[in-house]
């Protein structure tokens, strides 16, 4: 990554990855500012994990995407286009804007009132403003693997086999919160 990318902070590394790999669709403009007015930029990642300070959640996905990049550069993943895993990896947590809340003991607390799962409902609201491809919508349904749904776990097989690009997504969220928010 260029030195400049690198000192820029993370609101402003996020536009630029979200300039690179999402600025050619149609709704990407709509859904940045979507996700700006919601909070996406001040929002945590978690309420005791990885990102759980303001701005994590902008934070984590600027990681899982750089990882998401390193993986598409490996042979394993070699078919996977670059714009997929960026995209995939930018909005595969946009439902956690709005779910944690500071609490008067300086934490954040969990507030859920989905009836949906954690993937789902993430593909659903990137939908509301643009196209996912049909492997993004996969990896982002998957990129829990199975700590999403343990009883599906042939479905995650077949996602797997059909788009690399889920097992990808997996890996660089898991690799971004287990190796570089350590």
């Amino acid at each position: 990554m260029e030195q400049d990318f690198l000192e820029m902070s993370p609101e402003n590394q996020y536009r630029e990855l979200w300039a690179e790999y999402m600025g050619a669709r149609p709704g990407n403009e709509e859904l940045l500012q979507w996700m700006e007015r919601e909070g996406f930029f001040e929002a945590p990642a978690s309420a005791k994990h990885h990102g759980n300070a303001p701005g994590g959640l902008c934070q984590h996905s600027i990681n899982v995407a750089m990882e998401a990049l390193d993986l598409c550069a490996t042979p394993a993943f070699k078919g996977v286009p670059p714009q997929e895993a960026v995209a995939a990896a930018l909005l595969h947590d946009i439902c956690k804007i709005g779910k944690y809340r500071l609490g008067s003991d300086g934490k954040y607390h969990y507030t859920d009132n989905r009836v949906l799962g954690h993937g789902s409902e993430s593909v659903i609201l990137a939908q509301r403003f643009i196209q996912l491809t049909d492997a993004e919508q996969v990896a982002i349904l998957w990129h829990m693997g199975l700590y999403g749904d343990p009883d599906k776990a042939s479905t995650l097989s077949r996602a797997y086999t059909i788009y690399p690009l889920s097992m990808l997504l997996h890996f660089a969220d898991m690799m971004a919160t287990y190796c570089d928010e350590k």
